[in-house]
């Protein structure tokens, strides 16, 4: 079977790309992520039915 290009350039392109380290990440607490969770599923829930 015939393929689109060798394979002896597999990767160049990648391997060409410089490494940008990702921005730092901080998870939100468990505290703030429960009460995140409760205004998007029980508040906003709520008023949307009264509509």
């Amino acid at each position: 079977m015939p393929s689109h290009g060798s394979i002896t350039k597999a990767g160049k392109v990648r391997s060409q790309t410089p490494k940008i380290e990702p921005r730092p990440h901080r998870s939100p607490t468990p505290r703030e992520r429960n009460k995140y969770n409760y205004v998007k599923r029980v508040l906003n829930a709520s008023t949307q039915q009264k509509e």
